[in-house]
C-alpha cells in the first residue's frame, strides 16, 4: 500500500461539542502559556479522549498530558493550567485574586508557585469574550473583518514604552517579546590553532609528521587557522528600590539568553546587588522562567533596598572577577548609578572591573530623559571607565545591544557625557 498521510475515523461528537471546544481552549492557553502545540496535537488529544473515556479525572489528566507535554518543563505549567481550568470550580475567581494582589476571600492564602501566574495569565487573556456558538443558519451568519493596520504601531510603541510606565498586560507581552530576543556576540581568535587547507599559516608540527612517513621529503605544506572562541557575559544587576521593575525585565531577558542553544556565548554569569553581592547564575539554567527568577528573588534578600554600588563592585572585584572574568569576558552594567558612598573608592572599583573585562556595557534607565546629564557623583566616577554608556529602559534600549556588541568601537553615549562633565 502506498504510504502516504495517516487518515483518522470521522468522530461521533454530540451536535453541541461542548468537551471539544473546552479541550481546544484549554490548547490554547497551554500555548499562549508557552507550549509549543498547534492543531495537530488539539486534534489528536480530543480524538485521544474519545479512546479513552471521560469517566475518570486521573486518565483523563495522563491522556492530555501526553498529547500536550513534551518536555520536562512543560510539565509544571500543564499542571497549573489543568487544574485551573479543568478541577477548580471557581478557577476564575481564584485566578483574577491571583492577578490582583488586594482581592481577598476567594483565594487561599499562599504565594503563586512557580508558572502559575503565566498559567493565570495564559486562561485570563481572552476570558471576558464568549466562545463562539454554531450557527444554525450558514446564510444568516455575520461577518466579522479585523482591522489590523494598527497591529505593527502598537508593537512598535510598546517597544519605545518605558518598562516603568507599563500596564500587567503589556508587561506580560513585553515578556514574551524579550524571550524572543537574541544576542549573539562575534567570535575571539584564540592562540590555539586548527587544521585548515586555507589558513593563512603554515603547520609546522603536521608538515614535519607528514615528512616523517616520506622518509624526510616534503610534498606538501599543511596549513593552519586561528581557532574560534566565545566569550562569557557577566551581567551586574542593580536590583535596589529605584532600579527594581528594570531588573526584573533585564534578568528575564537574561534568562533567554542563558537559555539559548548557538548564541555563541560561552557562560552565561548573573549577579544582582543592592546592598550586598548576590551569584544567581545557577538559578538561570532553570528552563522555566517563572521558576527561575523566583529562586533568584529568593536567595537576593536585598530585593528594593538601598544601593552600596562601590561596596558590591569590591566584593565581585575580590571574590569572583577572577573565576569569571578570564578569556575576555563581556561585562554588562545595569544600574542607573545613584551611589552615596566614595566617589574615589567607586572610582577605583570601576577601573578594576574596566581592566579585567573585555568590554564593559553600563545600560542606564535614566538615559531616557533628554535632559540627562551626569551631575550624580557615583555617575561621574563611574562614566569614565566604561566602554559604552546606553539607556536600559525599554525593549528596544535592550535590542540595541546587540549593535554595541558588533561593533567594537561604539561608545553610545559617553563621548557626549563626558564632554558635559569637562564643560
Amino acid at each position: 500500500m502506498p504510504q502516504g498521510k495517516p487518515e483518522y475515523a470521522a468522530l461521533d461528537l454530540p451536535d453541541n461539542p461542548q468537551l471539544a471546544g473546552n479541550i481546544t481552549h484549554f490548547a490554547r492557553a497551554l500555548r499562549k502559556a508557552g507550549l509549543p502545540i498547534g492543531p495537530g496535537r488539539t486534534l489528536d488529544a480530543i480524538r485521544a479522549v474519545q479512546a479513552a473515556g471521560f469517566t475518570d479525572k486521573r486518565d483523563f489528566y495522563w491522556t492530555l498530558h501526553a498529547c500536550f507535554v513534551s518536555a520536562p518543563q512543560h510539565r509544571q505549567v500543564f499542571s497549573q493550567l489543568f487544574r485551573l481550568y479543568w478541577r477548580d470550580p471557581r478557577y476564575m475567581e481564584h485566578m483574577m485574586s491571583m492577578m490582583l494582589p488586594a482581592v481577598r476571600g476567594v483565594a487561599e492564602d499562599r504565594a503563586a508557585e512557580a508558572g502559575e501566574k503565566r498559567a493565570a495569565e495564559a486562561l485570563l487573556d481572552g476570558a471576558d469574550q464568549p466562545m463562539p456558538q454554531p450557527q444554525d443558519d450558514p446564510e444568516e451568519e455575520t461577518k466579522i473583518e479585523v482591522d489590523a493596520s494598527l497591529t505593527i504601531s502598537e508593537e512598535e510603541r510598546l517597544r519605545s514604552l518605558d518598562f516603568e510606565q507599563m500596564s500587567t498586560e503589556e508587561i506580560a507581552r513585553a515578556k514574551r517579546m524579550l524571550a524572543r530576543l537574541t544576542l549573539p556576540v562575534k567570535p575571539m581568535l584564540s592562540r590555539r590553532r586548527v587544521a585548515s587547507p586555507h589558513g593563512a599559516r603554515i603547520d609546522t608540527a603536521r608538515t614535519l609528521r607528514a615528512a616523517m612517513r616520506t622518509g624526510g621529503e616534503i610534498q606538501s605544506l599543511h596549513r593552519a587557522r586561528p581557532r574560534p572562541r566565545w566569550p562569557a557575559l557577566v551581567t551586574l544587576c542593580d536590583i535596589s528600590g529605584s532600579m527594581s521593575q528594570y531588573s526584573r525585565m533585564v534578568l528575564h531577558f537574561l534568562h533567554a539568553v542563558a537559555n539559548e542553544k548557538g548564541a555563541g556565548w560561552a557562560r552565561v554569569h548573573a549577579f544582582t546587588f543592592g546592598t550586598r553581592l548576590t551569584n544567581i547564575t545557577r538559578h538561570l539554567n532553570n528552563r522555566d522562567v517563572d521558576a527561575a527568577l523566583a529562586a533568584a528573588g529568593a536567595e537576593a534578600q536585598d530585593w528594593e533596598g538601598g544601593t552600596r554600588i562601590g561596596d558590591c563592585l569590591h566584593d565581585f572585584n575580590r571574590d569572583w572577577s577572577r573565576r569569571v572574568m578570564g578569556q575576555g569576558a563581556v561585562v554588562l552594567l545595569i544600574t542607573d548609578g545613584l551611589d552615596r558612598g566614595d566617589p574615589a573608592a567607586l572610582a577605583h572599583e570601576m577601573q578594576r572591573l574596566h581592566l579585567s573585562s573585555r568590554r564593559l556595557i553600563w545600560l542606564n534607565p535614566l538615559l531616557r530623559w533628554d535632559g540627562f546629564a551626569p551631575k550624580a557623583r557615583g555617575i561621574a566616577a563611574m562614566l569614565p571607565h566604561v566602554d559604552s554608556f546606553r539607556a536600559g529602559h525599554s525593549i528596544a534600549s535592550i535590542e540595541d545591544l546587540a549593535l554595541a556588541l558588533s561593533r567594537p568601537d561604539d561608545r553610545g553615549e559617553k563621548d557626549r557625557l563626558i564632554a558635559s562633565l569637562s564643560a
